[in-house]
């Protein structure tokens, strides 16, 4: 089986529930960019995918930066004057600012209002903050709990710990016909949030499961990692590898509700960006393709200037333009099997372009060939019938040995899979030959 021919193998509503099944897995942990709950988070991904996890020490420099130290955290509350905890990090990972610094003190109602976070425009809904390179620490509740505080003296429990460690990722390679690869990456950090990123990491897992399954053309390098500082340190310490790369999808926000959308690399015109813009056409759906900029998920860091790697973005709504997004509302309820199913089979199609867009030449390029007389032209039939004979004589056209077929399906207007089973049967009957390329 070829990676062309995925669709109809495996109900793709399986896929979703599946997805679904290992987000709620991975829901209760909580993640930062270095700890515990990242590994795992990688340990559950690699019951499911041969995960090889890395382990970068505290202090590596990995170009501008260093890799920090590495927090975890055993519990967290805040006491009234009476003993009664009025916010408990055990009830939801989102209530204590990641990599808050150690705390046990008492304060009160003023100075500690002065470590609170709170979303007064969404009242029941605790925020997601951080405090990643600069030291602090603090405390998330929902808005209306805020409201309901007294004037008293209260005690306060960070039990956590920011100390020399290591930094860990994850990978997962498959070895392809070709040493050329097509890099899968998403960012694994985020503590019991959903849509960002846990739909993207399940996603992920079931594409390097499904694409595991496969005869490839190409190599696959699966990463999951922490945000910014995981790319920046693969990248760091993979420079030498990555010329490789000739295609790749950062994969995050995937299952809500919202129209599929995609960033285009750095170069605008990638392979990659052409067959993700090809399936989002002809997906009978409403759908956003959005310029590069410098800004977003780790996109940016592989489309660096000393990288300018041809990495996309998939996602459906983008970061920032949900109102769910970085709160306790990014739940499991928000995102939807349906949406992550949907997320995955536009994923599937771009990879099936990429593995199948191959350039090809006429071997009977003189005026059109005689179809009839090799059982490829239908003296009657209908409108599909008349459809398929235009898409061999498209192909048969273009294929002068510098258009590729997703050339010909982007000039004709074409489906590629349309066009892509007709050079199938132009080459049974000996009219193309492939083009190698060097």
């Amino acid at each position: 089986m070829t990676v062309a021919s995925l669709k109809g193998s495996q109900p793709y509503g399986e896929i979703g529930q599946d997805m679904h099944r290992l987000m709620a897995d991975l829901y209760p942990l909580c993640r930062s960019i270095t700890g515990d709950g990242l590994r795992e988070t990688l340990r559950i991904v690699s019951n499911h995918i041969p995960l090889k996890a890395y382990e970068v020490p505290t202090g590596t420099p990995v170009f501008d930066w260093t890799v920090p130290r590495e927090w975890n955290i055993v519990a967290a509350y805040i006491k009234n004057s009476k003993g009664e905890k009025i916010l408990d990090f055990g009830h939801s990972n989102l209530h204590v600012v990641n990599y808050s610094v150690p705390v046990r003190k008492k304060l009160f109602l003023k100075e500690l209002k002065e470590h609170l976070f709170t979303l007064p425009e969404h009242p029941d809904w605790i925020p997601y903050r951080t405090s990643y390179y600069q030291e602090n620490w603090g405390f998330c509740m929902a808005h209306n709990q805020y409201q309901r505080l007294e004037e008293d003296e209260y005690e306060v429990v960070i039990d956590s710990s920011l100390s020399d460690g290591d930094l860990t990722y994850g990978e997962y390679y498959l070895k392809g016909q070709s040493a050329d690869e097509v890099l899968i990456s998403c960012h694994i950090c985020h503590p019991s949030l959903c849509n960002d990123n846990l739909s993207g990491l399940s996603l992920s897992v079931f594409l390097a499961k499904y694409v595991g399954s496969l005869e490839r053309r190409y190599s696959y390098r699966f990463l999951f990692i922490p945000a910014t500082i995981g790319s920046i340190t693969w990248l760091a310490r993979n420079e030498a590898q990555v010329g490789k790369i000739k295609h790749g999808l950062v994969i995050t926000c995937v299952g809500d509700p919202g129209k599929s959308t995609y960033k285009k690399s750095r170069q605008g015109d990638a392979e990659i960006d052409r067959a993700m813009m090809h399936v989002l056409k002809h997906s009978g759906a409403d759908y956003e393709i959005a310029e590069f900029i410098p800004y977003g998920y780790d996109e940016r860091q592989y489309a660096s200037p000393g990288f300018n790697l041809p990495v996309g973005c998939l996602m459906r709504t983008p970061n920032g333009r949900f109102p769910e997004y970085h709160t306790s509302a990014d739940n499991l309820d928000f995102v939807r099997p349906d949406y992550l199913e949907d997320s995955f089979a536009k994923a599937v199609s771009a990879l099936s372009i990429l593995e199948t867009n191959k350039t090809y030449l006429n071997q009977n390029p003189k005026c059109e060939p005689q179809l009839g007389k090799r059982g490829l032209y239908r003296a009657t039939g209908g409108e599909n019938e008349r459809s398929r004979e235009m898409t061999l004589l498209w192909v048969l056209n273009l294929s002068d040995g510098q258009h590729s077929l997703l050339d010909i399906a982007e000039r004709s207007g074409l489906r590629f899979d349309s066009v892509g089973m007709a050079a199938s049967e132009l080459l049974a009957h000996g009219l193309l030959a492939e083009i190698h390329s060097s």
